[in-house]
This record gives structure tokens, C-alpha cells and sequence, in this order.
């Protein structure tokens, strides 16, 4: 195999027209040149420079291997440039998970955000998996994953970050005998049918442990594990049910929705990144990004809270 090393002096001969003026160039003693060229004529088995009265010109293979020389300089020049755009973050590709409830309102603001800084970035969105939803950052496959409740406990290397507390809202038929109430006791709904929305995990455990509470446990006559649908099982009057905030950008026209206390049932959202990932500014600048749209949407929430 060919030392690219020496090609490259053989090069800085060729281009120079001598080994003085390429050992001035490189910082090496013409001594030390002129070994570098012997050592690789007899690596090639052929003489590579000819005297020509006090310089010296390239042989043909010389020549061949200047320009091979002058190629794979470019390339490690372009493979250096590429290697910093993608450091910065210039240029590459994210991959995000996410859950459903979480894209229109906080993912979507912050990639906007994000955008505006990184644009030639590919941004790569799967929905997180219920069963595992760190899988993908533990495998190196997802660079960030927005998740309810994480925990990085035995998965060395990873850092989970809290963006928000996404509390839960008591959700109503529009005709219910408690519509008119602004805020309800859990307890108020002990006795009623419910709704379920969430499939067994982290999502329904603030449920299930508020309402044990509370003094009771729910009774589910229907279950769906999308939100609009469960707003219209509640509008059909099949039951009441608990829906996080987040869970309810858009609203059944013939459902009401209220406060709850006594406890107030909360579900917490992470993100969860390498630790090695967060020395790129690009997932930091996300991170960032993320933050802003949760604290925004907090405000909302609480301006909505007030009016």
C-alpha cells in the first residue's frame, strides 16, 4: 500500500520544481525529503523524479502519482469541510420521536423555531414506541425522544431533560348536571361511566392513581387511545373521562371540559438525549427550542386558566 504521506511530499517536489524549495514549504531538512522519495520510488519500483540541471521534473510515473496526490489532498480537504458542517451542525440529518399529542403543540413550534437557525438540516419524525420509548436514543438510532416519564435509570450515557407538566382535564357531556361547575373534585366523579384514552403505561397511571386518591376507581364502559374520539364517545354520552391539556388543542363542540382538584392528575414530558449527542450545538439549539415552545404553552394555559 502507498504511503499517501510521502505522495503528498513527492507532490510538493513535483509542484515546487525542487526538493530544497518543497523541504522550505514543508518544514522538513532537504535530507529528509529526498529519504521520503527514495522510500516511495521503492515502494512503486520505479524512479518517480529525474534530474533536470539543479531541479528536478517527474518521471511519468511521477506525474501519475502527483495527480493521484493532488485528488486525495481535495478529497481530504472536502472531507474535512463536510466534517465540520456536520460538527456544527450545519448540515446532517435529527432524528426525533415523539407522541401524538406533543407534535402540534410543542414539536411543530420548535422545529419552526429550530429551522430558522438550521435550515439545510433533515429532520427525521417517528411517532415513540409505548414499549420502549428510549429504545431508539439507548441504540443510537434516535438522536431525541420526547416521552411521558421517562427515566434513564440503568441506561448509562443518557440524559433526560423535563420540558413540562401536562395536566389532565375533566372532559363532559356539553347537557352533564356538573358542566356548569368550573372546577370539579375528582371525587365528583366517582360514580360515573368513563372513557378511557390512554393505553396501560405511563400516560394512564396519573390517571388510575389520582382517582385511588380520590377514593375510587374509574369505571371504563368504552376505551379509545385517541383523543378525538374519546371527546366523541363523551359527546355521544357513553361516560366522562380525563384528558391531558395537551391532548385537547382541538375540543368536540359538544363536550365541555374543567379543571380538575382533588388531586389534579399531571403527567410529565421529557426529552431524552445521548450525553455525547449534546455536544453538538444543533441537538442543544433543539433542546432550547423545545424548552421555549413549553414554557409558551404554559403561559396559554395558565391565560386560559384565568379567563
Amino acid at each position: 500500500m502507498l504511503d499517501v504521506r510521502r505522495m503528498q511530499i513527492l507532490r510538493a517536489v513535483v509542484t515546487s520544481g525542487s526538493v530544497t524549495a518543497a523541504a522550505a514549504h514543508l518544514g522538513y531538512t532537504p535530507s529528509a525529503v529526498s529519504q521520503q522519495v527514495a522510500a516511495l520510488e521503492r515502494e512503486t519500483g520505479i524512479a518517480l523524479l529525474e534530474r533536470v540541471g539543479r531541479g528536478v521534473q517527474p518521471t511519468a510515473a511521477g506525474r501519475l502519482l502527483t495527480g493521484h496526490a493532488a485528488v486525495i489532498s481535495q478529497n481530504v480537504a472536502e472531507a474535512e469541510s463536510a466534517l465540520a458542517d456536520l460538527r456544527a451542525g450545519r448540515t446532517g440529518r435529527i432524528a426525533i420521536c415523539y407522541f401524538g399529542s406533543v407534535g402540534p403543540t410543542l414539536l411543530a413550534p420548535a422545529l419552526a423555531r429550530f429551522r430558522r437557525e438550521y435550515e439545510n438540516l433533515t429532520i427525521d419524525l417517528t411517532l415513540t414506541e409505548l414499549e420502549d420509548p428510549l429504545r431508539g436514543i439507548t441504540q443510537g438510532d434516535t438522536d431525541l425522544t420526547i416521552t411521558v416519564g421517562a427515566s434513564a435509570e440503568g441506561r448509562p450515557g443518557i440524559r433526560v431533560v423535563h420540558l413540562i407538566d401536562d395536566p389532565y382535564r375533566a372532559v363532559l357531556p356539553r347537557g352533564h348536571p356538573r358542566a356548569g361547575q368550573r372546577v370539579l373534585n375528582l371525587a365528583d366523579l366517582a360514580g360515573e361511566p368513563w372513557v378511557g384514552c390512554e393505553p396501560p403505561g405511563p400516560c394512564l397511571e396519573p390517571v388510575v392513581d389520582a382517582c385511588a386518591a380520590a377514593g375510587f376507581s374509574p369505571d371504563f364502559v368504552a376505551n379509545s387511545e385517541d383523543y378525538a374520539t374519546a371527546q366523541g364517545f363523551v359527546a355521544a354520552g357513553l361516560g366522562v373521562s380525563l384528558i391531558p391539556q395537551l391532548g385537547l388543542s382541538t375540543s368536540h363542540p359538544d363536550v365541555v371540559i374543567r379543571r380538575v382538584r382533588r388531586p389534579e392528575p399531571v403527567r410529565a414530558i421529557y426529552a431524552a438525549v445521548r450525553e455525547v449527542a449534546l455536544a453538538q450545538p444543533a441537538i442543544r439549539t433543539l433542546l432550547d427550542a423545545l424548552k421555549s415552545a413549553a414554557e409558551e404553552w404554559h403561559m396559554q394555559l395558565a391565560t386560559r386558566c384565568l379567563e
